[in-house]
């Protein structure tokens, strides 16, 4: 898994859909429902929901207890932290896994979003949609657009400037640019919704967000002196986006890339480009069930809880019909992301080296 995946290496000669294709999937999708992997998980997400509200009641009294102490920079990385852990409740939310009603999971998951995390719902809600529905798919899978760095060895020899020389060393840069994707990730939230005039709902996101943005700096700067409070920011931001980068990136990232035009059935297509991350009930706490990618993907309702079990299932689905299922330790997951982003930058060193842009010419 540690050689550059191209746009045609996920299969040769076109797979294409097939009435078997569809009969794997819906198998073991009877298989998932008879056992009750499915089911609500009440009694969990109502002690998670708990358990990070008091956390976030305990950051918020380390913050005035701790008053002009350097060590308010612990209180600004464990905020990082809870942010990051309530962005993962609302994930959920937006994929109906915490309530029976989907609006009840949209209210949910829009107040942790917006009011909590400082992130467009609507904005996140179009984004993660269209990736479930093509993930690592050329042309289709927003994740894989560039934003900074390259995904694709292709966007990778197209890029210029700046950009190209970020490129060509982003396997070096990769993590140090993810300390700045907690800002990135509230920028691109008002900068949609401001671009998007048509988006329903959208002046009350950007009231609520602009409130949020507000209430933050206000307590912050009026709280600390303005060098601690700059410092303060700044580790919040750089640990959320930090952890939210490292719990999303080993998902998808060094996996196959889908062409354009190929045409998958829904069960390859998901685990194909899916990775997950072993290590039990930690790396479920840790990166709040995306250690679980694969049957995340397949069974997007489904509770956090229920992703083990399902493993099991899939796995031996897997092997029955011969599909290749990817599962590594964190360690070896991130070793594979930063090869992977190495090789698509060093791309970037040679402008016409792909046959796409060299058919262009």
């Amino acid at each position: 898994m540690g050689a550059l995946i191209t746009a045609s290496a996920l299969a040769p000669g076109r797979r294409r859909v097939t009435d078997r294709a569809v009969h794997v999937y819906t198998g073991l999708a009877q298989q998932v429902r008879e056992v009750g992997l499915l089911r609500r998980a009440r009694g969990f997400y109502l002690a998670l929901g708990a358990g990070l509200l008091l956390g976030l009641g305990g950051a918020v009294t380390g913050f005035v207890l701790l008053d002009h102490s350097w060590l308010q920079l612990l209180i600004a990385g464990a905020f990082g932290v809870l942010f990051t852990q309530v962005a993962f409740l609302g994930h959920e939310a937006s994929h109906r896994q915490v309530l029976s009603s989907g609006k009840g999971n949209d209210r949910v998951g829009w107040w942790l979003a917006v009011a909590l995390v400082g992130i467009s719902y609507s904005w996140w809600m179009d984004k993660h949609t269209r990736h479930h529905g093509n993930p690592n798919r050329i042309g289709k899978d927003p994740d894989i657009e560039v934003d900074t760095v390259s995904f694709i060895a292709e966007d990778a020899a197209a890029s210029r400037g700046l950009l190209r020389w970020i490129t060509r060393h982003q396997g070096l840069f990769f993590v140090p640019l993810l300390l700045l994707e907690g800002l990135n990730l509230h920028a691109k939230s008002v900068r949609s919704l401001w671009r998007t005039r048509t988006q329903p709902g959208r002046r009350v996101e950007l009231a609520v967000l602009a409130g949020r943005f507000v209430v933050v700096l206000t307590v912050v700067f009026a709280s600390l002196p303005l060098g601690m409070a700059f410092a303060f920011l700044g580790v919040q931001l750089a640990v959320f986006g930090l952890y939210m980068g490292a719990s999303f990136a080993p998902n998808h990232i060094g996996m196959a890339v889908v062409p354009r035009e190929e045409k998958l059935d829904f069960f390859s297509k998901q685990v194909r480009t899916s990775r997950n991350v072993s290590g039990g009930w930690w790396a479920t706490a840790l990166m709040g069930g995306l250690n679980y990618q694969i049957e995340h993907h397949l069974f997007p309702s489904m509770a956090r809880p229920h992703l083990a079990a399902a493993r099991r299932l899939v796995r031996e689905h897997c092997r029955a019909h011969d599909v290749a299922y990817t599962e590594t330790n964190l360690v070896s997951a991130w070793g594979i992301v930063l090869r992977y982003m190495n090789q698509v930058g060093l791309s970037a060193r040679h402008s016409f080296s792909c046959p796409a842009l060299a058919s262009l010419r």
